[in-house]
């Protein structure tokens, strides 16, 4: 396997510390999976892949025109402690960690010319040859990009020793006795935010192991008539740990024509140190639960409140912030401005005296690298599919609909039971192919699901195809047409050029499982008038017939791609798109938690599930709702091959493990909101059901932070002022979170509070005054005003009447 070792540059304070690291465009051998089915779970990564130095410091005559005031009112719409930045200026990660050069000279082929600002030793001819694509000179400029694996054998020591100290710090804070934690009340609160803090950093951690290099690579082809064969091709990769990389296209265009004029180290140097003095430090950090509901929403204000405090956090610390990459000239400090959207952040880049905005997203979506299109690529693959339709070879793993599955249901069913995939654009633009590979895992993920960019080639060639073929479920791009040709080599081939996507005779069959059985065995597992037998046999019919003559939909597939094309000819946008597949992926995973516990009595999907059923706040039940039983085992049965051939893939075992690390950090576990909530949407309850389940909504928001208040105060009253007040900040930011979980199972196409809003018009009066309640916490939290925004005028008005009500009663 070709390997690179890289020494990463030396941190500017530090610089006497050198780390040593491997790197190679193919993953380690060793799958995160086989470790978790050993027992043993993967931890999260040492290195870090963001924080970058950066000249951030602001000018004093500026501030009065830098913040803009408070336009919400004095009331706190959130927890007031210090936030915390995605890029703190003091992190000695830098924004870009690498820059390279190549060159293609006619006798030695591809060479590297310089690397900057320390030479990569190892394999240095295999990184040229992916700097420079096949057919590269036969175009002006062409886009590449690929991946670079580190080493893990010293993050894995490293990672155990952290995971040994923290347990070791837990059991010391669990064994203090209640004497001493009154006296070290401060303290401990001090630690416990601390750990919070750290556990937020993890949440954005890759738990498949250390953080890739994200290369990206311009080729451009210049004609020169003294050169040999009249031209001369060059190409300038920038390798980083962010993975939105796009960002860096335009300085790319720029330096690589600053290179042609003059191709020293200088030119390499000039880029390094503009995009690595780049300023994000005004970023808040967003926890799992606020990513989570910028990502699924279209207002572009919201979380303003956490910018504007992060302005005035950075206006206190003062002008002395700056770190040393910063430019002495007062025109180059940047203005705190907040922005007009909130789902990126713009920042400038100052590249030989010409200031280059850029836009970082402020929530980093997983498996989300670079910019690309999904539209494009539904539409790619659909268009010839509407208008020529044309059967796929039967497998059950992908086609789930009989044989004319759509196209993009094929694909999704095979990155998720991790099957070769290859993307062939014959003739087509490296870059171009580049994107399909990148939407796919995008596709597939839906921002829950984990385990595809690892494995990803956005670009390769036949020089690698042995060890291409050594890596499980890949999912490569090509040019060369004979990759068509050796079906062997591939499990799916989407050709971009046709629009035409094949399934290979060589690819190994279904294995019959469990849960395949469970499903053909006759009689026994339906009461509601349908055997399993007969709703597994409809659907083995619908997948074996060549057409499907009676319109039958099991798994609601092709309902679901005519929604999705309906939104795309009415122009709804990448932003919907991306959302209803990340609801479909959403659904997925809750439906094969139910097959589990279905088949196997129990789901490693579901984690606290006794705690849920055991009716902490009156009600009780978790997982997804089916309108009746019918419907439930029609839709189990027609995923049951799609669900089994996930469930032993790297994507799925790194799902639990996600799961795992959420469900420590929720707020409220007692209580499952998306299972409540979809009795409320889904299922005809009477007044006292829904009521039950509204007062358990009210009662989760109103005691969240009692637990916590109380293991805080545990053996002796805390009467210190300053531990008092800590308390309330910690308790503030657990009832904040808990809106926050409740906000992320409502639904996102419209409809918002609506379901909760009718228990304004419950005849339980107790019902309707604890709605109150909850609304006007709601319409006080920094999202959850956007939400309230939302509701309809009559929602509204029996809000304020009811609300008039209790305080007439109160009073």
């Amino acid at each position: 396997m070709a390997s690179v070792a890289a020494q990463r540059p030396p941190p500017p304070s530090k610089p006497g510390m050198q780390r040593q690291s491997s790197f190679s465009s193919f993953p380690s051998s060793r799958s995160p999976s086989t470790s978790l089915r050993n027992g043993r779970s993967p931890q999260p990564p040492v290195v870090r892949g963001s924080d970058r130095s950066s000249d951030s410091s602001i000018h004093p005559s500026q501030r009065s025109s830098t913040l803009v005031p408070s336009f919400y009112g004095q009331k706190s719409r959130g927890p007031t402690r210090k936030l915390r930045s995605q890029y703190p200026l003091d992190s000695t990660e830098r924004h870009v960690e690498y820059i390279l050069v190549a060159g293609f000279d006619i006798d030695r082929g591809s060479v590297m010319e310089h690397q900057y600002p320390s030479p990569i030793t190892g394999d240095e001819q295999m990184l040229a040859e992916l700097m420079l694509p096949d057919q590269a000179h036969l175009r002006e400029s062409d886009w590449t990009m690929f991946f670079l694996h580190k080493d893990t054998t010293e993050e894995d020591e490293a990672r155990e020793e952290r995971m040994e100290r923290k347990r070791l710090r837990k059991e010391m804070r669990e064994s203090q006795s209640g004497a001493e934690s009154s006296s070290k009340g401060a303290e401990d609160m001090d630690e416990e935010e601390d750990s919070e803090e750290e556990h937020q950093e993890e949440d954005q951690d890759d738990l498949d192991g250390p953080p890739l290099i994200y290369v990206l690579n311009l080729v451009n082809t210049k004609q020169d008539s003294n050169a040999k064969r009249g031209a001369v091709v060059k190409s300038m990769a920038i390798c980083t740990r962010h993975s939105f990389l796009h960002i860096y296209k335009p300085l790319l265009v720029l330096a690589l024509a600053e290179y042609f004029r003059a191709p020293y180290p200088e030119t390499l140097a000039s880029l390094y140190n503009a995009v690595n003095a780049m300023d994000l430090s005004p970023m808040p950090r967003l926890s799992f639960l606020e990513r989570q509901i910028l990502q699924s929403s279209d207002q572009k204000d919201m979380f303003i409140e956490k910018f504007e405090r992060m302005f005035q956090q950075r206006m206190a610390e003062g002008p002395g912030r700056s770190s040393s990459n910063a430019s002495d000239s007062p025109s180059k400090k940047p203005m705190l401005k907040l922005p007009r959207d909130t789902h990126t952040f713009q920042s400038t880049v100052y590249y030989n005296g010409t200031p280059m905005p850029v836009q970082v997203p402020t929530a980093i979506v997983p498996e989300t690298v670079g910019q690309f299109s999904i539209i494009t690529l539904i539409n790619t693959f659909s268009e010839p599919h509407t208008t020529t339709p044309q059967p796929f070879a039967l497998h059950s793993h992908l086609t789930t609909s009989g044989a004319y599955t759509h196209p993009i249901i094929v694909l999704v069913n095979a990155i998720l039971t991790q099957k070769r995939i290859i993307f062939l654009g014959h003739n087509q633009r490296s870059g171009d192919v580049a994107d399909f590979v990148l939407a796919a895992c995008s596709l597939a993920s839906g921002g829950l699901l984990r385990g595809f960019t690892r494995h990803a080639f956005p670009y390769t060639d036949l020089t690698k195809i042995d060890d291409l073929l050594k890596v499980p479920g890949f999912i490569a791009g090509v040019t060369n047409p004979n990759f068509a040709n050796k079906p062997e080599w591939w499990d799916l081939l989407c050709d971009v050029s046709s629009g035409r996507m094949k399934i290979s005779a060589r690819i190994e069959p279904a294995p019959t499982n469990e849960g395949v059985n469970y499903f053909q065995q006759p009689g026994g597992h339906h009461s509601g008038g349908t055997s399993a037998y007969s709703v597994a046999g409809m659907a083995a019919a619908v997948g074996g017939a060549p057409n499907n003559p009676l319109g039958i939909d099991p798994t609601g597939d092709n309902a679901f791609m005519d929604s999705i094309i309906s939104a795309i000819t009415n122009r709804h946008g990448e932003q919907a798109v991306r959302s209803r597949w990340r609801e479909w992926i959403l659904k997925f995973t809750r439906i094969a938690a139910a097959f589990e516990e279905v088949v196997y009595g129990a789901s490693a999907l579901y984690i606290g599930a006794h705690e849920t059923d055991a009716g902490a706040y009156g009600v009780s039940g978790h997982g997804y709702i089916w309108p009746d039983e019918q419907s439930r085992y029609r839709e189990l049965a027609g995923n049951v091959h799609r669900i089994e051939g996930w469930r032993n893939t790297r994507s799925y075992y790194s799902y639990i493990q996600d799961l795992g690390q959420l469900w420590e950090r929720r707020p409220v576990r007692s209580l499952d909101f998306m299972h409540q909530h979809d009795r409320l949407m889904k299922l005809k309850l009477g007044y006292e059901q829904s009521g039950a389940i509204l007062l358990a909504f009210a009662a989760a928001v109103e005691d969240a932070p009692e637990s916590l208040a109380g293991a805080s105060s545990k053996g002796k009253q805390v009467e210190d002022s300053e531990v008092s007040s800590q308390l309330q900040e910690q308790v503030a930011a657990t009832q904040y979170e808990t809106i926050n979980q409740l906000l992320t199972v409502l639904p996102t196409n419209g409809s918002g509070l609506f379901h909760i809003s009718l228990g304004l018009f419950h005849p339980n009066p107790e019902v309707r005054s604890a709605m109150v309640s909850l609304l006007d916490k709601i319409q006080d939290h920094e999202a959850g005003r956007h939400y309230w925004q939302g509701l309809g005028r009559f929602a509204k008005l029996a809000f304020f009447r009811v609300k008039r009500e209790v305080e007439i009663m109160k009073g």
